[in-house]
């Protein structure tokens, strides 16, 4: 199932790995990361999906040839974690990145300069410092940005990221893990948190519960993402435990109304964690364990395979044509 794709992984104390070549062969990226870098986050540039970007620790860096080697951008981000980066699918030159503490960063001109945005968020919360957990610009209007914190609900913006307001009525916990847009019959804001997954169709205004995780296997959720197309078909990363000891891949095909177990070849040795999609092949989807294990599915989720190698702690994936 090895392709002319390359797959990315950011680890926190290992740094980010490529495989060039669909998962048979790895190296680990040396130069300009640091040795133990903490890589958080990875994006791809939707008009340009050779071109990838990912956050660490120490700043934020691009590559143009899918991951196989990288420049360091100059950023007022060094020093910050960056946790989550998006790129305007109608303006490549337009990138935000999101920071614990809890900052959102813009650059116009591709990252020669950076602002850091007015958004209100608490700098403080349950677990120390909030972290923005994931960074949405809206495919259709782009000047719609929404920023999903870990511990502080939903921010939005309507004018591109100049102002920002808290919208997140009708979601019950304040602790954001993951968010996505469906764009089917109707825009679909979706939004996970610990317990609940919840979906906005007034653009974010309000949120309505679509899935309590207690009715899932295990009751612990991380990301979800939406099959690039087809806006029905969503997933959900599952887990026991925020530090657990296995999870699940659940999947939708009627938008969320019920779910369904996809299984495994192995019992994930911790919970899952992020997806990769990409709209070049909608059918690949890649997932992770919190703990190095990646999965993948060619049949747009239904049967999954593992990847042989296993890495450290992993928060970050991505997958991009060659």
């Amino acid at each position: 199932m090895s392709g002319n794709y390359s797959i990315l992984v950011g680890t926190t104390g290992a740094g980010l790995f490529q495989s060039p070549d669909g998962g048979d062969s790895w190296s680990r990226i040396g130069n300009p990361f640091p040795g133990e870098s903490q890589v958080r986050a990875l994006a791809s540039d939707p008009q340009s999906s050779n071109v990838v970007y990912a956050g660490s620790n120490n700043g934020i860096y691009r590559s143009t040839d899918s991951g196989s080697s990288w420049v360091k951008l100059d950023s007022p981000m060094d020093g910050l974690n960056i946790w989550s980066i998006a790129v305007d699918p109608q303006d490549s030159d337009t990138i935000f990145a999101g920071t614990s503490p809890g900052m959102v960063f813009r650059t116009k001109d591709g990252g020669k300069r950076w602002k850091d945005l007015s958004v209100p968020i608490n700098q403080e919360c349950a677990i120390g410092s909030t972290r923005v957990t994931t960074l949405v610009v809206d495919p259709v209007d782009r000047s719609t940005v929404l920023a999903g914190i870990e511990i502080d609900g939903v921010y939005r913006s309507r004018d591109g990221g100049d102002s920002w307001t808290h919208v997140d009525s009708g979601i019950t916990n304040p602790d954001i893990h993951g968010m996505a847009i469906s764009l089917g019959e109707q825009k679909t804001v979706l939004v996970s948190t610990p317990r609940e997954i919840f979906a906005s169709q007034d653009e974010g205004e309000t949120f309505q519960s679509i899935a309590m995780t207690s009715s899932f296997p295990m009751p612990y959720c991380r990301h979800i993402a939406v099959k690039t197309d087809d806006p029905q078909v969503l997933f959900a990363a599952n887990g026991d435990a925020a530090i657990g000891s296995t999870g699940t891949i659940q999947r939708s095909t009627d938008g969320g109304k019920t779910w369904d177990t996809r299984p495994l070849p192995v019992e994930p040795n911790s919970p899952l964690w992020n997806f990769a999609t990409h709209s070049a092949n909608p059918e690949l989807i890649l997932a992770n364990s919190i703990y190095g294990e990646l999965y993948r599915s060619a049949d747009g989720g239904e049967n999954w395979d593992k990847i042989k190698k296993e890495f450290t702690e992993v928060r970050a994936l991505a997958w991009v044509p060659n």
